[in-house]
């Protein structure tokens, strides 16, 4: 077994000691894509797209991370207050173009390059940028939608590249579910790793000027919020709660330009700032 297996090992074995056994049928919000081996990128779409007996669309120019906002409808929230360009973009993410800007917490930074470094170039997964200048040439985007037999979307491929490395900066599965502890269907995006993932619930609130707000917040297990599950040596999931607050505001600008306030905290420590401006392709 070479170094750097060990390493993802002894993180698995971390998170189930950290967290709880769970039962996927009695959990069906945590049931998400997982990796098998080796680098991330878009490998886990197919077996997505088999598990769901259906297959993935590569060619969609409209392709959205969720084919109608309203499936978030809920108490405290309508899609038909946000505003038309910040709901196009969730419905139809393939026909948008971004460009970032990125800004670390002096404190955070090292811990950031660390993992850029260690996990993030090598598994081409979660590849946040350390740098401003790594965003500096913008992002490339494909939306790639997992259907299931019925050819119902059951999830969005969302693969994000940094047009200066060609690296992998998120590869994320996409959907609407809701959670034990929310009472509206949360944004639920999962991030596929070796043997596990990455998942984040984020519950959504419209301002008064029609933008957007995700918000994963602090809470108990089955609120919104970040988990890690890994599945142990006989397939069996684990699950626990991670100290991630994330928070994203998507709105109108004065000049009409969609953007978006992306920040990231670790405990009780702002960690990132990253900011997003959308364009149509």
């Amino acid at each position: 077994m070479s170094g750097w297996s060990q390493v993802d090992l002894a993180t698995r074995r971390f998170w189930r000691a950290v967290g709880r056994p769970v039962d996927l049928v009695g959990h069906p919000w945590l049931d998400a894509p997982v990796h098998t081996a080796g680098p991330v990128g878009d490998g886990w779409l197919d077996a997505a797209a088999h598990r769901a007996g259906g297959s993935v669309v590569r060619d969609d120019a409209a392709a959205g991370l969720l084919p109608d906002l309203a499936a978030l409808d809920g108490p405290g929230f309508t899609a038909a207050s946000l505003h038309p360009l910040v709901r196009d973009f969730y419905e139809h993410t393939a026909g948008w173009r971004m460009d970032a800007w990125s800004q670390w917490s002096p404190v955070a930074a090292p811990g950031g390059s660390l993992i850029a470094w260690a996990f993030g170039r090598r598994v081409q997964q979660l590849a946040i940028p350390v740098r401003p200048l790594d965003v500096s040439r913008g992002i490339d985007s494909r939306v790639l939608p997992v259907l299931d037999a019925a050819g119902e979307q059951v999830w969005a491929g969302w693969l994000r590249r940094l047009r200066a490395t060609d690296d992998v900066l998120f590869s994320g599965a996409y959907r609407s579910v809701a959670v034990p502890g929310h009472p509206s269907p949360c944004v639920h995006v999962a991030f596929p790793l070796e043997q596990g993932n990455v998942q984040v619930f984020l519950a959504p609130t419209a301002r008064e000027d029609g933008a957007l707000v995700l918000d994963s917040g602090p809470g108990l297990f089955g609120a919104p919020g970040a988990y890690v599950l890994v599945l142990d040596a006989a397939g069996r999931p684990h699950a626990a709660r991670a100290p991630v607050h994330e928070r994203f505001v998507v709105f109108v600008d004065d000049e009409g330009t969609l953007r978006t306030d992306h920040h990231l905290r670790l405990g009780p420590l702002r960690a990132l700032r990253l900011h997003y401006r959308m364009t149509r392709a």
